[in-house]
């Protein structure tokens, strides 16, 4: 217990360490760095993922309905969260909506400018995540009586449907219709500025700060009583259900506390492309998410994480240059060219998922302080002109 309480302090100091870093180096490399594009959306992208694991990876439910919920969170934010002058412009072709109202205003005109943002940002995902959840509860109803493929097709299935019945123009002065939801509170307003110019950013540490702090709420549920339960119905319901666990109860919670947390990576997700549109909730979004819970290990928050950082990398940054014709390197064999980029990605994942059966991590998580041990032990008995 002891050395257990030690690990999670040491992983807890390296994660403020890993924030400060970020910090550091938002002010220290332009604000269009790619770094910060990568930073911000695999931050995103992974509490998605570690939502979706504790479902599949933890409880043993396979659901594809990730993007439906992801998509009821970003609605919801970027409602909630528009300036009212922009409201009729936003909503040009339905009256100007009939939300009037926005959180982040009414807050900062009860408490402060700092306050306002601060809480109405906070206050807005927690309300999408909730929305998220509200109608998790719902579709749980009859879906969780399904299993395996049977469950993935119905939640795959509601959302489509959402993303349909979102762009719906009889409910256009909520949610805009097929239109772009725009102009909302996102996470370029956290920089501090001085006479019209950014003096301090914090955008990519506020995103990565809210995504870190919600995946810790996942792990603490994954290491309480309803954890232990999740992995038991993953093991064996027959043996889970006789040690008097209620199945169709966790089940629920499950799914529920999923698509809470889904629902906030949603509204992030609108923040960070500053506009909500439900076009871009597409099935390949779940499929994505899918691909980083395979490819860091199903069962391994710690997992999920890297490899939503090595995916969201690989895809937006590292591989730009093979779509450049100008980058092949036998001259008269054009291989480069746009597009490659996706190929040799592709071939990459199946080279990831060929040698490692169990993904990145396996079921394995983060032990600093195990690490460190570890380390010291093949140092150990060299000299330090060696170890250098």
């Amino acid at each position: 217990m002891i050395q257990e309480k030690k690990s999670n302090r040491a992983n807890i100091l390296f994660v403020i360490a890993l924030l400060a870093v970020i910090l550091v180096l938002e002010q220290v490399l332009p604000s269009s760095s790619m770094l910060f594009t990568v930073l911000k959306k695999s931050a995103i992208y992974a509490l998605a993922a570690v939502s979706m694991n504790l479902l599949n990876g933890f409880t043993g439910l396979f659901s594809l309905g990730q993007a439906g919920f992801m998509l009821i969170g970003a609605y919801v934010y970027g409602m909630l969260n528009i300036p009212v002058a922009d409201r009729a412009a936003v909503y040009q072709y339905f009256d100007g909506g009939i939300i009037q109202f926005s959180l982040v205003e009414g807050i900062s005109a009860a408490l402060g400018p700092v306050a306002g943002l601060i809480i109405g940002v906070l206050l807005g995902l927690l309300i999408a995540g909730l929305a998220a959840a509200v109608f998790a509860w719902l579709i749980g109803l009859p879906v969780l009586r399904f299993r395996s493929d049977y469950l993935a097709i119905a939640t795959l299935g509601f959302a489509e449907i959402i993303r349909a019945f979102f762009q719906w123009d009889g409910l256009g002065p909520i949610t805009n219709g097929s239109n772009l939801l725009r102009k909302f509170t996102n996470f370029d307003n956290f920089n501090i500025r001085s006479g019209g110019k950014v003096v301090v950013n914090l955008s990519t540490t506020v995103t990565v700060l809210i995504a870190a702090l919600c995946i810790l709420v996942i792990i603490l549920v994954i290491n309480s009583t309803y954890g232990r339960a999740f992995k038991a119905i993953r093991d064996d319901e027959v043996a889970a259900e006789a040690m008097g666990i209620n199945l169709a109860r966790h089940k629920m919670l499950s799914f529920v506390i999923s698509a809470f947390f889904a629902g906030i990576a949603g509204g992030m997700l609108a923040m960070y492309q500053t506009t909500a549109q439900a076009l871009a909730f597409k099935t390949a979004m779940t499929y994505e998410i899918l691909l980083i819970v395979v490819i860091g290990g199903i069962g391994s928050v710690t997992g999920s994480c890297i490899s939503s950082f090595i995916f969201i990398g690989a895809s937006e940054w590292w591989l730009r240059f093979l779509d450049m014709e100008t980058s092949n390197f036998i001259p008269g064999l054009n291989i480069m060219r746009p597009g490659f980029r996706k190929v040799v990605f592709s071939v990459a994942i199946m080279i990831i998922v060929l040698f490692f059966r169990k993904g990145i991590m396996g079921e394995r998580e983060l032990n600093v302080r195990g690490a460190g041990r570890w380390l010291r032990q093949k140092l150990g008995g060299k000299s330090v002109k060696e170890a250098k």
